[in-house]
């Protein structure tokens, strides 16, 4: 376990996550075709949390894929 904790609040914006951790792109990327569309073209001004809900995605798992994302930039 790393002592950063956890960077990344689900009330945090898309613009807001990957403007701090450039490497969390991927890991929308990754979700694109889970929701069907750009995360990052779509809900760049939307919370994490909203975005889960309106594309049916496991706010969890993208929220602990994202934190490792953001680890490997330390």
């Amino acid at each position: 376990m790393t002592g950063k904790g956890n960077c990344i609040d689900p009330d945090m914006t898309v613009l807001d996550i990957v403007s701090a951790h450039k490497n969390t792109i991927e890991v929308f990327k990754e979700f694109d075709g889970q929701a069907g569309a750009c995360i990052c073209c779509t809900s760049l001004f939307v919370s994490l949390r909203a975005v889960a809900d309106t594309y049916r995605l496991d706010l969890d798992l993208l929220l602990s894929e994202l934190e490792k994302a953001a680890e490997k930039e330390s």
